[in-house]
């Protein structure tokens, strides 16, 4: 009995949390019908059933009004997903589908079908200003501060063109490298010295590598398919 009530209890404090949050379609929804339902209901026509696609917002729209009523059924010819798919909404699932649907099932595109769009940079104090060089600075700096960090000195020339050199082509610079470098006393150094590694084959070779990699290139050749 104890256990019993103990679970109403979770399950009452996980249907008010729902309700006082607002769903967010892309953080809350997508990853539910994504694990449960895109296998039968998604984009593959071979593998799709009963002409209903998930992952498209008209057609999930038409079936919102029997959605709750499969996913709570207690027949196991009707309830979403099926036994024998081997997967099973949770309680807090559920409830979070029910409340989507109550604030109007707001639907939005995958973050990949989005334009970008810059953020406005957090604004920085005297000291943030003095230290900061760039928007992205900005943030680096007020996330330092709300740990109470500070930034570390500015590298000298030599560590910079070592560090970049190394991160870029996976190389060291050569002595003739380092001293061009040192004697350049130009504002633009470094940024010509970034545009000089970016043009290198070996930023290619560097970074291509981690391809190769997923491919498994150094344990197959490639696969086959990969010709």
């Amino acid at each position: 009995m104890f256990l019993r009530n103990t679970a109403l209890l979770l399950v009452g404090i996980i249907s008010i949390s729902a309700t006082a949050a607002e769903v967010d379609f892309n953080r809350d929804i997508r990853p539910i019908l994504t694990s449960n339902c895109y296998q039968c209901h998604g984009p593959d026509d071979k593998a799709r059933k009963a002409k209903l696609r998930l992952d498209q917002e008209k057609s999930t729209r038409e079936v919102l009004e029997d959605m709750v009523e499969f996913i709570t059924s207690k027949d196991p010819e009707q309830i979403m997903p099926p036994p024998k798919s081997g997967k099973q909404l949770t309680p807090a699932q559920i409830e979070t589908l029910r409340q989507w649907i109550a604030q109007g099932a707001p639907w939005d595109e995958h973050w990949s079908l989005k334009p970008l769009r810059r953020p406005a940079a957090p604004e920085l104090t005297a000291a943030g200003k003095e230290w900061g060089r760039n928007p992205i600075d900005h943030f680096t700096f007020t996330k330092q501060s709300e740990l109470k960090l500070t930034p570390s000195p500015q590298a000298d020339s030599l560590t910079l063109i070592r560090r970049l050199t190394f991160d870029l082509t996976g190389l060291p610079p050569t002595p003739g490298q380092i001293d061009a470098f040192l004697k350049n006393k130009s504002p633009d150094a470094y940024n010509k010295l970034v545009d000089r590694l970016l043009a290198s084959p070996h930023y290619g070779e560097r970074w291509g590598r981690h391809w190769l990699d997923v491919v498994k290139y150094a344990d197959t050749c490639g696969y086959d398919k990969d010709k």
